[in-house]
C-alpha cells in the first residue's frame, strides 16, 4: 500500500497545569496517549508519536516515535521530519484529546483530497466575550466570528514544510501556515473533542466512556 496520509500524535507537553503528564493516564483501561494513537491508526496510513524526552512511555502502537522538543512547535517539527518521503497530507493532533472520533479525522482528511491546503475543525462559541485590559472592559467581540479551534489540524505537506522552515513559533499549526499567506479552511468539530488539562477534564472524559461506551 503507497502511504499517502500521516498522523502526528503530539504526546510531549509536560502537563504544566494538569500537575504531571496527562497523556500517561488512563481512561477507560488505557492511557489517554494510546487511545489517541488508535483513533489515528484506523484513519490514516502512518503514525508518528512526539514523546516528552527521557521518560519512558513503555510500548506505543505508533509507526515511529521520537522525543519532542522545549515547545510544541519543536515537537511537531520533529515529527515531521521524520515523516516517510511518499506522505502528501499531514493530520497533527494533540494527544491530550484522546476523545476525537474518527468521524472527524475522516472528514479533515476528505478535504484534504478534495484540495483545500489547510483543514482545522472548530466549534462557535456560546458565552459573550470580552476584550479586557487589566480590570477594564474595552469591547464586547462579535462572537460570530469567534470559533474555538481544534484537532486534527490537517494539511497538504508541502504547506506545512514550507510553514515550518519559514516561522519559529506559534500556538497552533494553522496559525504558522496563515502567516505564510494560505488560506485555511474550518470546518465543523466535535464538542466531545475537548483538551484535556485539569483533573476535572480527566474525570469529564471518564465519565463519557463509562457513561457511552465509546470503547
Amino acid at each position: 500500500m503507497t502511504i499517502r496520509s500521516a498522523a502526528i500524535v503530539v504526546s510531549a507537553g509536560i502537563g504544566i497545569r494538569f500537575g504531571g503528564l496527562k497523556q500517561l493516564a488512563v481512561i477507560g483501561d488505557r492511557r489517554v496517549v494510546d487511545v489517541s494513537i488508535s483513533i489515528a491508526r484506523k484513519c490514516v496510513d502512518y503514525v508518528v508519536c512526539v514523546k516528552v524526552p527521557d521518560v519512558d512511555f513503555g510500548e506505543l502502537e505508533a509507526d515511529l516515535v521520537v522525543e519532542g522538543g522545549a515547545t510544541r512547535t519543536e515537537s511537531v517539527r520533529a515529527g515531521l521530519a521524520k515523516l516517510p518521503n511518499d506522505i502528501k497530507w499531514v493530520l497533527v493532533h494533540d494527544a491530550a484529546r484522546p476523545l476525537a472520533s474518527a468521524g472527524l479525522y475522516e472528514r479533515v482528511l476528505g478535504r484534504l483530497e478534495d484540495g483545500a491546503p489547510a483543514v482545522v475543525p472548530v466549534l462557535g462559541i456560546a458565552d459573550t466575550v470580552k476584550e479586557v485590559v487589566g480590570n477594564k472592559v474595552v469591547s464586547t467581540l462579535d462572537r460570530s466570528r469567534l470559533f474555538r479551534v481544534q484537532t486534527p489540524q490537517g494539511f497538504q505537506r508541502s504547506i506545512l514544510e514550507l510553514a515550518y522552515q519559514s516561522h519559529t513559533d506559534a500556538t497552533d499549526d494553522s496559525q504558522m501556515v496563515e502567516q505564510i499567506g494560505v488560506a485555511v479552511e474550518a470546518i465543523l468539530g466535535d464538542e466531545s473533542n475537548f483538551k484535556i488539562t485539569t483533573s476535572a477534564d480527566l474525570e469529564r472524559a471518564r465519565n463519557m466512556v463509562r457513561d457511552r461506551g465509546i470503547f
